[in-house]
């Protein structure tokens, strides 16, 4: 009798991490089978970037700006605009990016959204690629070509209806060659025009759709000062500024945002991304 005991326990060892001995606990989860060599534990899925809910009717959602009342947080948003036929232009010397801007951002740590042009990011893929691999920065998509999403938008060439979708999916493509690693799921239309049958073209893409509440007007401007007011008499907790990173179409942002920054820090603003102010709209801050 007291060998089947001693048996009896030793099974129940020996079984210990399948079942609990003696007791009729919960079933757990398989583990390998009897023999097969034990593998290290599953690193976890990593988290997919907030976006909103669908809008009415199942439309592409459209974001203005993040909660009033969840702190001073502020998001700044450069545009990388450059549109399917400057080319030649590009060719010729001007110049679609600002480098000075970015190491300015970096130098004063502050997180920032590009919303970057397919084209742009095929210019300058080594500078898209920085910019995409830098955690302070984040990328997201401003169509390939930047023509217009409807009529009548700031006389921006338009891309037809049936051309919206693989329009924007084609910037995507343009951001994995440059070595973009995770671009948002974010797009901003060019000009900021959309209407209903836009919204409904890039359903399925899956993407929110992002505005601004606070226009700082440095696309084309010649006075910082000015820009910095601007942004300045704008912001307010939850703000999403629209600037540009485009050195020949907006030549002072840069000086603008040493302005900008300390400015909004002394009020007490938290620079954040986009990404930030989406989460914490949905109650994922």
């Amino acid at each position: 009798m007291i060998t089947l005991v001693r048996r009896a326990a030793a099974l129940c060892a020996l079984g210990a991490a399948l079942a609990a001995c003696g007791t009729s606990g919960s079933a757990r989860a398989p583990g390998p089978a009897s023999g097969a060599p034990s593998t290290a534990p599953a690193k976890p899925a990593p988290s997919r970037p907030p976006t909103l809910a669908p809008g009415p009717a199942g439309l592409t959602p459209v974001f203005e700006h993040g909660p009033r009342t969840a702190g001073r947080t502020i998001a700044l948003t450069f545009d990388a605009d450059m549109t399917a036929d400057q080319g030649p232009r590009a060719a010729s010397g001007e110049r679609f990016d600002n480098p000075g801007l970015i190491s300015t951002l970096r130098r004063l740590e502050v997180p920032a959204t590009v919303f970057m042009t397919g084209r742009w990011a095929e210019e300058y893929p080594d500078e898209a690629r920085s910019i995409g691999r830098d955690p302070r920065f984040e990328i997201a998509n401003h169509s390939y070509s930047h023509y217009a999403y409807t009529d009548d938008c700031y006389g921006l060439p338009t891309v037809s209806r049936d051309r919206m979708r693989s329009d924007l999916e084609r910037a995507y493509a343009s951001f994995r060659k440059a070595g973009v690693p995770d671009a948002m799921p974010y797009f901003r239309f060019p000009g900021g025009c959309y209407d209903k049958a836009a919204l409904k073209e890039l359903t399925a893409a899956g993407v929110t759709a992002v505005q601004w509440d606070v226009v700082s007007g440095d696309a084309f401007a010649t006075d910082a000062d000015a820009v910095a007011r601007e942004v300045l008499d704008g912001a307010k907790p939850g703000s999403v500024v629209v600037m540009h990173c485009t050195r020949s179409a907006a030549p002072v942002t840069e000086r603008a945002v040493r302005t900008i920054v300390p400015a909004l820090r002394e009020r007490g603003y938290r620079f954040v991304k986009v990404s930030e102010l989406i989460g914490a709209a949905n109650g994922r801050a």
